[in-house]
């Protein structure tokens, strides 16, 4: 396809480093964050944000959301590997800032999940998710896991739109398919 049918003219390019950025960002929020909860909450009284609608409440899950499938850790920690690794190849085909934003979260937040899994306790790909955000009534939850929601509705959001990873929307890649 030429830059023309990127629907950014001449000056299309990929927007890897774009995501790299916002993959980075998400990562380091989320390890920092977790590195000072653990440090500075763990074995103490959870710390009230908004009464007992919002705190702060270290956990550790070995599940995916809301505690479901702690016996599948290693299964879990495989399906955040094949996610980053599907992005990574997906980046070649991306010319798209929006969607580098989405893909960033995402795999920003996959990292920091899969780095809990692979390094902390009890280890060999079973370690447990520091999560620290209890919403009451809802979920324990890290920016991790904030990342990987928000990148995920933007995803859905762009494919209904017909938004494409080249920079295309679903008109403009019927146009430059009928001039083939």
């Amino acid at each position: 396809m030429t830059d023309a049918g990127r629907g950014e003219g001449a000056t299309a390019r990929r927007r890897i480093p774009l995501l790299l950025a916002v993959a980075g960002a998400a990562y380091a929020l989320d390890l920092g964050s977790k590195l000072a909860v653990v440090a500075g909450l763990e074995n103490r009284a959870p710390v009230e944000l908004i009464g007992s609608w919002l705190e702060l409440r270290v956990m550790r899950n070995a599940g995916a959301a809301f505690g479901i499938g702690e016996a599948l850790t290693i299964v879990l920690t495989l399906v955040a590997t094949t996610v980053a690794v599907v992005i990574v190849r997906l980046a070649r085909k991306l010319y798209s800032a929006p969607w580098a934003l989405a893909l960033g979260l995402l795999l920003g937040g996959a990292l920091g999940n899969l780095t809990d899994r692979l390094f902390r306790s009890p280890g060999d790909f079973q370690g447990a998710v520091v999560d620290f955000i209890s919403v009451r009534g809802f979920s324990v939850m890290n920016l991790a896991d904030w990342a990987i929601f928000c990148g995920g509705v933007l995803i859905v959001a762009y494919s209904f739109l017909g938004w494409e990873l080249d920079g295309t929307g679903r008109e403009a890649g019927r146009k430059s398919a009928e001039a083939v």
